[in-house]
């Protein structure tokens, strides 16, 4: 694999971030490089292996969870890999199990996916309505003295066109096109009352119209404002209750969402993965394999009280468990049926002294190698769902006080802009301080990983100290705990002594192992 292609476990992460983050002389120090080999090197590492058809890798697992967390270690699971080879039973049984849960989630996003169509069809009929309530406003002179002709020739514009139009040839388009009724069209588009017709009738004002045209547009006028008043009451009735509806649709988008989460994550959880190429997975026989992959760190303090680091260093305890076991169905004392599983149980004990950093970097490795090989599916489908519909369903689903409130503090604003005072100007009063530029969020690149500084150095050394000791520990008492052969005491020999502590003091260090006596923090 090269160096840039995706990680398998953190192990390989911690060691692409540390290689391109400082030199082999730098590494060499923190006693995590090889000379021998010319490798990365963690600072001390072990590896337990047994075979037995009884054990299980569950026990072993959980042994070691309880004792890193009860001493206060904060541990994470990052890799939780398993297969099953299709020859077993227990292949057929996760992938039922797997298909289900993908059926379940599929019915719940079909349904979501027909509300968000309804959502989309209510805010364009809303964004309709709100167009045609704005021409009754003009009319009824609540934008202005000056927009209510325009608000009346909009509405008498759209009763031609969509209600006088019903009536065929009758209809006062077809009578001013057909029938010569020339002056139709126009008197009624500037009549808005009775009183206006017969003033426009009238010798005096230059009798536009004659007796025969008044007496047509008599009842089409009083229909008109008959029509203008029923049809802007039922058009704001719709308008409530299309809003009212759009609430309960995008609160259902939510619950969907909510419903179809579990049944998905659940659905990816079960997929089986990272033994694809593995020679120990044949297809006819019944194996199962295992890899699970705990990563543990735990924070030093600063060896200076008055000065705090920008970085925080941490001891680091990486244990990898690998498993590889024969499948074999058995009955319980209940009669139920259940898998046991006994095999090898591979199990890699390895400590580091990182910064946050280097952690965050090393982690980000590892999630992008799990984004670009698995399925990638939004936790919160809802918001991207309307994600793009963010601002007019915001828009829609506020109360007109809500509206009011925004309407007057954009204002305010616009009013703040436009206040310049040329003296302010010109000494410089009343200029808005620069705003600190906020730090982006997110680990740091690689190559921009900094050098260790003098008291770095120190909390880099202790917190090496701190992890090699407690890894013999994990590794001493889980051998002893369970009756296996182990040292003598409590470490082991080692070429140096005092390696990481020479380091903290700035020191040339080539650490080639682990301590002797480790201590328990």
């Amino acid at each position: 694999m090269g160096d840039d292609g995706p990680v398998k476990d953190v192990a390989e992460a911690i060691e692409r971030v540390m290689t391109k983050a400082h030199k082999k002389s730098e590494l060499r120090k923190m006693g995590m490089y090889d000379p021998v080999d010319g490798k990365f090197k963690p600072i001390s590492s072990y590896q337990l292996s047994f075979d037995s058809q009884q054990n299980q890798l569950e026990p072993s697992y959980y042994w070691l969870l309880d004792f890193i967390g009860e001493k206060g270690w904060k541990w994470e699971k990052l890799i939780d890999n398993f297969m099953a080879s299709p020859g077993s039973g227990q292949f057929s049984e996760l992938n039922m199990k797997a298909t289900k849960m993908q059926e379940e989630g599929m019915k719940i996003l079909g349904g979501m996916n027909q509300v968000i169509k309804s959502v989309l069809n209510l805010v364009y009929d809303l964004k309709e309505f709100e167009l045609r309530l704005a021409h009754y406003d003009d009319a009824d002179g609540k934008n202005g003295k000056e927009k209510v002709s325009e608000g009346m020739l909009a509405l008498k514009q759209i009763w031609l066109d969509n209600v006088d139009l019903k009536r065929g040839r009758g209809s006062i388009h077809q009578m001013s096109a057909e029938l010569g009724y020339s002056t139709l069209r126009e008197a009624f588009m500037m009549a808005n009352s009775q009183e206006d017709l017969k003033k426009i009738n009238k010798d005096e004002h230059g009798g536009l119209i004659n007796d025969q045209v008044l007496r047509i547009l008599i009842p089409r006028l009083s229909e008109f404002l008959k029509w203008v008043d029923y049809s802007e009451k039922e058009l704001r009735k719709r308008f409530s209750i299309e809003r009212n509806y759009l609430k309960s649709q995008v609160e259902t988008i939510k619950l969907y969402s909510g419903w179809m989460k579990p049944y998905l994550i659940a659905a990816e959880k079960l997929r089986q993965q990272g033994f694809e190429k593995d020679a120990a997975l044949v297809n006819a026989f019944s194996t199962t394999m295992f890899h699970l992959e705990l990563f543990t760190q735990k924070g030093v303090d600063s060896p200076d009280s008055k000065y705090k680091p920008k970085r925080d260093y941490k001891s680091v305890m990486v244990i990898d468990f690998k498993f590889r076991g024969h499948v074999s169905q058995r009955v319980t004392q209940k009669g139920d049926y259940g898998y046991g599983m006994g095999g090898k149980i591979n199990i890699i004990y390895k400590s580091y002294a990182l910064n946050d950093e280097e952690i965050a970097a090393a982690k980000e490795l590892l999630d992008k190698a799990d984004r670009d090989s698995s399925l990638v599916f939004s936790a919160d489908v809802a918001s991207d769902a309307l994600a793009d519909l963010k601002e007019d369903l915001d828009y829609f689903l506020m109360s007109d006080d809500e509206k009011k409130e925004e309407e007057a503090k954009m204002k305010k604003t616009e009013a703040k802009k436009e206040d310049i005072n040329p003296f302010s100007a010109l000494f410089g009063f009343g200029k808005k301080k620069k705003e600190k530029k906020k730090e982006k969020k997110g680990p740091v690149a690689i190559e921009d990983i900094k050098k260790d500084n003098f008291l770095e150095k120190k909390m880099r050394g202790d917190a090496g100290e701190s992890a090699a000791s407690w890894l013999y520990l994990a590794y001493d008492i889980y051998k002893k705990a369970h009756r296996m052969a182990s040292a003598a005491g409590e470490g082991f020999d080692t070429h140096d002594d005092d390696a990481v502590s020479k380091y903290a003091e700035g020191g040339d260090v080539s650490f080639g192992g682990s301590f002797k006596g480790a201590k328990s923090n």
